[in-house]
């Protein structure tokens, strides 16, 4: 397999991180998005929608969207619970993740980290950090009753949110607080196979 991404990417981390916790081998293809690399003709060729991570299958299958990768690379694995209604709780987390999570927490890690932008220089600093909140929030109350999102166990759910939770501080946001948020980010970085994630190259 090829893995097309930017290792400093909480959306391509999560898909690394998945595959080291899988042993699964895999080429890594690293592209600069800030240089416009997705934007490319031999790049869209792959993925039309020009974005990262893309994933690269033996048979030349293209498969983009980090989240729809994971599952995939997660189907027979301990990562994806068996049951019906497990797998959809999974799924559940995971679209919460995209749409009331990494909009305000993994781009003001990108405002911050790579554009330099502050709370003071963005106007929309204000709405985001607290849509990022509301959604931590939520997180703790969830872990305050479990140990991991979906069951006893581990799943790509957590992988999916782990990936800007754990480097939210990038973009400001204060876990000090947040202590079931806290206990459950050490433990997923305890599992066998975890990796860190690459530092960003934006300004300190």
């Amino acid at each position: 397999m090829k893995l097309y991404a930017d290792s400093s990417s909480g959306n391509c981390y999560k898909v690394q991180l998945l595959l080291s916790f899988l042993g699964l081998p895999y080429d890594l293809v690293e592209v600069n998005v800030l240089s416009g690399d997705t934007r490319k003709p031999g790049f869209l060729a792959k993925n039309p929608n020009g974005r990262i991570p893309l994933l690269e299958l033996d048979d030349g299958s293209l498969l983009p969207e980090s989240n729809a990768i994971l599952f995939y690379l997660a189907e027979g694995t301990p990562f994806l619970p068996e049951d019906r209604l497990g797998r959809a709780r999974a799924l559940q987390w995971m679209f919460f993740e995209q749409y009331s999570h990494e909009p305000y927490i993994a781009v003001l890690r990108f405002w911050r980290k790579y554009q330099g932008r502050t709370r003071e220089s963005e106007p929309g600093w204000a709405e985001r950090e607290e849509k990022g909140y509301a959604a931590l929030d939520v997180m703790e109350r969830a872990l305050m009753e479990r140990p991991w999102f979906v069951a006893e166990s581990p799943s790509i759910a957590d992988i999916a949110l782990y990936a800007y939770t754990h480097v939210a501080a990038h973009g400001d946001f204060d876990l000090s607080c947040y202590g079931a948020i806290n206990g459950w980010l050490d433990r997923l970085a305890a599992l066998p196979g975890y990796i860190a994630i690459a530092p960003p190259p934006g300004r300190a």
